[in-house]
Order: C-alpha cells, then sequence, then structure tokens
C-alpha cells in the first residue's frame, strides 16, 4: 500500500514538472535549475544574470555577476538588458513562489528577446547550496522573529485549527525521536529547496530546540515572501511537559 501511495505520488510529481516545463516553454521562456546554472557559470557560457527583485533586496545579497532589473521599476532599468535580441538571458527571484522573474521573463519574451531562461528556484536556494554570492553590509544584520510561547502553540494545536502549518527544522532522526504532535519535518539545510510545501496563506511555525535553527528557518521564510511566520523553542515546550509525539508524522 505504501510503495503504491508512493508511486502515486512519484506520478502527480512528474505531472506537475512537466506541466511547469511545458507551460514555461510556450511562454517564451526556458526554466533552469540550480545546477545547471552553476555548471553554465562555470564553463564561463555567455550569458546575463539578472535579478528581478528590488534594488534592497539585490544590494543585501545577490547571485554574484548578477545585474539588478526590477520587475517593479522594469521601464527604469530596463536599459540594462543587451541590445542583442538573442543574447541568453537568465531571470530569478525568491524563489519558486516569488513570481517577479516571471513576470520579467516574460516582458524580455515580448520585447523580443529569444534567448530568455528563469531560475525558479532563485536566491534562497542557491544561497543555500552554498553557490557563489555578493553579500551585502546587511547581509549579516540580525532580526526580530515573532515569537509564540509553548502555551499559545498548544491551543492552537487543541483548535484543530487548519490555517496553521507547524515545522520542525531539526534533523530527521531528531524528529523521530520527538515533535511537538501535527508537526512536519523540514531540515533547515534544505529549508529553501522544499519551502514549496508550505503555504503562504497559512501561519508557519518553526522550530528547534534552542533556536539557532528555527531563526535561520525563520529568515529563509522571510527572504521568500511569507508573512505570517512565527518561532517556537521545542526545549520550553518539553519544560512544560506538552504532548511529545515520536516516529514519523503521517501529515
Amino acid at each position: 500500500m505504501k510503495k503504491a501511495k508512493l508511486s502515486i505520488l512519484l506520478a502527480v510529481a512528474l505531472l506537475i514538472l512537466c506541466g511547469t516545463y511545458a507551460s514555461a516553454k510556450n511562454l517564451g521562456y526556458r526554466l533552469i535549475n540550480t545546477d545547471e546554472l552553476k555548471s553554465d557559470i562555470d564553463a564561463s557560457i555567455a550569458m546575463i544574470v539578472v535579478d528581478a527583485r528590488s534594488p534592497e533586496e539585490f544590494q543585501e545579497v545577490h547571485i554574484k555577476g548578477a545585474i539588478n532589473v526590477p520587475v517593479k521599476e522594469w521601464d527604469n532599468y530596463v536599459s540594462r538588458l543587451p541590445s542583442d535580441k538573442g543574447a541568453r538571458i537568465v531571470f530569478y527571484c525568491n524563489g519558486v513562489k516569488c513570481g517577479k522573474s516571471t513576470k520579467a521573463a516574460k516582458k524580455a519574451v515580448k520585447m523580443g528577446y529569444n534567448n530568455v531562461l528563469v531560475y525558479a528556484e532563485g536566491i534562497p536556494v542557491w544561497e543555500e547550496k552554498g553557490m557563489p554570492i555578493y553579500a551585502g553590509p546587511d547581509y549579516e544584520k540580525r532580526i526580530e522573529t515573532a515569537k509564540i510561547t509553548p502555551q499559545e502553540l498548544f491551543s492552537l494545536i487543541k483548535s484543530n485549527a487548519n490555517n496553521v502549518t507547524v515545522v520542525d527544522v531539526r534533523d530527521l532522526e531528531e524528529y523521530k525521536e520527538g515533535h511537538i504532535p501535527g508537526a512536519i519535518n523540514i531540515p533547515v539545510i534544505s529549508f529553501a529547496s522544499q519551502s514549496g510545501k508550505l503555504d503562504k496563506n497559512k501561519k508557519i511555525i518553526v522550530y528547534c530546540n534552542s533556536g539557532g535553527r528555527s531563526y535561520n528557518a525563520f529568515r529563509k521564510l522571510m527572504k521568500l515572501g511569507y508573512k505570517k511566520i512565527y518561532q517556537a523553542i521545542f526545549y520550553d515546550w518539553k519544560e512544560l511537559k506538552l504532548p511529545v509525539v515520536k516516529g514519523v508524522s503521517q501529515n
């Protein structure tokens, strides 16, 4: 039964992936993943990598060598694109749910550019995988996370609220040893690349043992454009002797 379910899930994922690529092709641009983009950069393939985010986001951190053409200020920056309509141009933004890179790609195609690509995984995954970046002076600036107490979180869980997703960002083995009831596991080391599982319309509550990894996950979600983010501490949860579940959640 488990194998059958896995096969169905893999088939659905493949259909979605193929549909995404086909849709992109029909719109006049192609998709490129992290490994392909890094390989092209290493091979010195002629191309322009374009950050479609705001100038402020660009200044904080961007792919090394990229230029900035903010899609929201397109008319003011579009002159930065090459005059050659056949030039290879790769647009990116803040990940698969961002949308700025695809909007910019559509604008470029409409202008007559015919070798347009979208790096949909964007800067969060690029950064997470340790690829070359430019980091501005505010890159390491500490942020304030929105905290949620164990009591508040427990009340939410007891209410069976369907607008909340609790995420354990520790390693899988730690998660199996004991986690908050109903929590899903997305280790922080691959958090950006798996963030597509999280619904932006829901409250996302991230937690780890003492706050370090959940802080990083919170920061990544901010960069990905999530608005309803909260941080909890598993140590505090256990101190109050609140319920802990072992094994792997079925959520």
